[in-house]
């Protein structure tokens, strides 16, 4: 936390309050005098973004001394104040006088065509496409270079530049309220800059919309304006034409899909040697990465390249933060031609100013240093199914101790050599790279307003909520985020953030002022549209939460377990596809509780959660360990000690076997008087104790429920016969719809990102094996899952962290 202080004209400290252009509701009246926001938000604020302390120390100790922070900047607020001129007519023309001052750093290509021509790289990758005899005139060579022609030719030119800017400035300003930037790193930003290290901006692929709003956010702030790696498939020549003057790197003519652009040699020897030449210039780059496919990791993995091969000095990385109040009805589909960007920006005007955006730049930190300190570790890295096979099939009660490795997530090119590791250490140390910018760019994120709602209707209230109640939910919530150090998007009192969060996910949800109820009732329309829009939201308190949210599962996994074996179910527990018992009377949970069993199925749950949830240079166990100590500070569990002469229901300890621990913190000790054999752990009694339970119980459900699902689906094959990638992806997620509208609830967990990572965490434990054949992939079950037994084993496996 930081204190907050102005230091300027526009570039105010504290949100303001959302409630310009908000739309009259009938039940607005409705809410009267609430409790209002903590005032401690106007006084503190978290701060995000900084480097990792383990990674990159050095980086870390950079940080400029600043003890107050910079404040926000909203882009769209420009005024005569911003420009060197006064006058009624300046307050007119002000943003094109404001955008004609911008300092714009010119990029012309000069002589880069010859240069990236001449490199050994793209010689070698020219030679191997052309095959031509010795001696042949190298013309036949050269003309495959045509339709990448003016991919290397992208430049800036600062009046194209400044016009876009303007033009950007005016279409987002009829799109969104506002679109504010913390400014709290920009002197850092500066400063690796006047150091001469190129920069390297790093942001979450949601929209079309962020490869334009981080150059915008750049030029408004006197920093180099990126070149910009944009995965369009753009077919106008003129509008490809103007796109690649203001520094925007689009897919190649030929290519539909950024997939088939990397599996041509050619395009990707000639992209690392463009991007070899930008960084030589000195010019900063903007990637954006897919948190699901990790599509976007393969520029990072060609600047890795370079540095390792001693071409680039050093880079300094940027994870970006970009929040939305409303979910992006663009989402860029890797696998998936875009529509035509004309047509967009036409139904993007037309579109009202609906929500408000926040940009979070992170401090800059150094990727030689965090490739060549050692301290992202990658030799415990194990195939998910030598991690979790043996406890799903043979019923193992040890498991091995490892990370699962991703490997996926920066696919192996047999046809570019030049992105293939010597060794799968190298590999996987460019994976760890890509999954630690996943998790910092979503570390970074701001919480918006309609996220602290969606999550509540989704995970606690799906059943409807009163306004009175979502408001105490809400000021609940907003603490605990800034208690995890989590900075949220929006500011203002209670009943106005409500309100601004219901009138945007008004189309989402149904609200009932009935005249016989003081408040208005608030239910999530039980549609498959309305559910994921909100399930989009919701996973940024997923990712504050995560610690929480695997040690409640692990937690309630072990007291059912020790029910079961001591006395019996005494609460209602279901789970899908798992029936309970139902027992009369309140909920207890008088059940102790061992540490090594709860961090046993704290570990096993660790592997099945999807990328980016938790940083690679943390093990696993230690993480683990983190999430059950999590669950003592929140109070949701509580430590004592239990005489040796009282068993301690603790399935995995055994006679003779030796205990382990794991801390990342170099200077931890047990204490030599404590048994760690003692502690254990009651669950906490306080009235509100379940809904918190249950409350994080159901932030990952919707992940888990899509696996178990997708393993269901695997018993209505026609026939184990393989299938191509495409195709079974479209198969599963039909699959999916088709449960979900059956069962009419569970929407979350039929959506294409769910039924992509469910695939590929089955492809990770052995359960479908890949084939490829005259370059495509084809999907089959193995034969040791073809069995009927072993697949109920892994649903009952996963199913037991499902509960309603």
């Amino acid at each position: 936390m930081v204190n907050e202080k102005g230091d300027g004209i526009n570039n105010n400290t504290s949100l303001p309050s959302i409630q310009q252009n908000r739309p009259a509701l009938s039940w607005e009246l409705k809410i009267k005098k609430r409790v209002t926001v903590p005032s401690c938000l106007g006084i503190f604020r978290p701060v995000m973004g900084q480097c990792c302390h383990q990674c990159t120390p050095n980086s870390l100790s950079k940080k400029l001394g600043q003890n107050s922070f910079l404040g926000f900047r909203n882009l769209l607020s420009i005024n005569e104040t911003q420009t060197r001129y006064r006058g009624w007519l300046v307050r007119r023309v002000c943003c094109v006088l404001y955008v004609s001052g911008c300092k714009v750093y010119g990029s012309p290509v000069s002589d880069r065509l010859e240069r990236v021509c001449q490199s050994n790289r793209v010689k070698e990758a020219l030679a191997a496409a052309h095959k031509a005899p010795e001696g042949e005139d190298s013309q036949g060579q050269h003309s495959l270079l045509s339709p990448l022609l003016s991919l290397i030719n992208t430049c800036i030119s600062p009046g194209l530049i400044r016009f876009m800017s303007w033009m950007m400035l005016k279409m987002f300003a009829s799109v969104f309220g506002s679109i504010q930037v913390n400014r709290n790193h920009l002197p850092a930003l500066h400063k690796a800059t006047q150091e001469g290290s190129p920069l390297v901006y790093v942001y979450l692929r949601q929209s079309a919309v962020d490869c334009a709003l981080i150059p915008l956010a750049l030029l408004c702030h006197s920093l180099r304006t990126p070149y910009t790696v944009c995965p369009l498939h753009v077919k106008s020549s003129f509008l490809r034409s103007v796109l690649e003057k203001v520094g925007v790197i689009l897919l190649p003519p030929n290519a539909a899909t950024e997939l088939e652009a990397e599996m041509d040699p050619l395009y990707s020897a000639v992209m690392t040697s463009l991007v070899r030449e930008l960084l030589h210039e000195g010019q900063a780059l903007s990637v954006g990465v897919s948190a699901t496919s990790g599509h976007g990791g393969q520029w990072l993995a060609r600047i890795r390249q370079l540095i390792k091969e001693g071409s680039v000095p050093d880079v300094s990385l940027v994870p970006v933060g970009i929040s939305y109040d409303c979910a992006a009805d663009t989402n860029v589909k890797s696998r998936k031609p875009i529509n035509p960007v004309l047509q967009w920006l036409s139904l993007l005007l037309w579109k009202k100013p609906a929500g408000s955006v926040m940009i979070h730049l992170s401090q800059p930190f150094s990727l030689k240093e965090m490739c060549e300190s050692g301290r992202c570790r990658v030799d415990e890295w194990l195939p998910l199914q030598d991690l979790l096979l043996p406890v799903i099939i043979n019923n193992r009660s040890d498991s091995v101790f490892g990370k699962r490795r991703m490997s996926w997530l920066l696919p192996t090119l047999h046809s570019a050599p030049e992105l293939e590791e010597k060794s799968h250490s190298d590999r996987d140390l460019s994976v760890a790279i890509v999954l630690h910018l996943i998790f910092s760019a979503a570390s970074c994120t701001a919480v918006m307003s309609t996220s602290l709602v969606s999550s509540l209707l989704l995970y606690k209230h799906s059943k409807g909520v009163s306004t009175s109640v979502l408001c105490r939910d809400v000021a609940w919530l907003l603490e605990e985020l800034l208690f995890r150090n989590r900075d949220v998007g929006f500011g203002g009192t209670l009943p106005e953030i409500i309100h601004y969060s219901l009138a945007l996910l008004a189309p989402h949800l149904v609200i009932a002022a009935l005249p016989s109820r003081k408040d208005p009732l608030i239910v999530p329309r039980p549609s498959t549209a309305s559910v994921l829009h909100l399930s989009a939201l919701a996973q940024k308190v997923t990712h504050t939460f995560i610690l929480e949210a695997v040690g409640v599962l692990a937690c309630a996994v072990s007291a059912m377990l020790c029910e079961v074996v001591l006395s019996g179910i005494s609460s209602r527990v279901r789970s899908d596809g798992v029936e309970g018992e139902e027992v009369k009377g309140d909920m207890e949970f008088d059940v102790v509780l061992g540490q090594s069993e709860l961090t046993e199925k704290a570990l096993q749950l660790c592997h099945l959660l999807p990328p980016g949830i938790m940083p690679p240079c943390q093990s696993t166990q230690s993480f683990a360990l983190d999430a059950v100590d999590s669950l003592v500070r929140c109070g949701i569990l509580i430590m004592e000690e239990i005489p040796r002469d009282i068993h301690i229901c603790d399935f995995w300890k055994r006679e003779g076997t030796l205990t382990w621990t794991a801390t990342d913190d170099p200077y931890h000790s047990d204490s030599d008087c404590e048994d760690q054999d003692l502690r254990s752990y009651k669950i906490s009694q306080p009235k509100q104790c379940p809904e918190m339970l249950f409350f994080l119980c159901r932030m990952l459900a919707g992940h888990l429920r899509a696996l178990c699902w997708t393993t269901s689906a695997l018993d209505m094959m026609d026939s184990p016969l393989p299938a191509t990638e495409a195709e079974f992806l479209s198969r599963i997620h039909s699959d999916l719809c088709d449960t979900a509208n059956q069962k009419k609830r569970h929407y979350e967990s039929c959506s294409e990102e769910a039924a992509h990572t469910a695939v590929r965490t089955l492809i990770d434990l052995g359960v479908l094996l890949q084939t490829r054949q005259t370059g495509t992939v084809f999907l089959g079950v193995s034969p040791l899952f073809q069995l009927s037994e072993n697949r109920e084993k892994l649903q009952r496996f996963v199913s037991q962290y499902l509960y309603n």
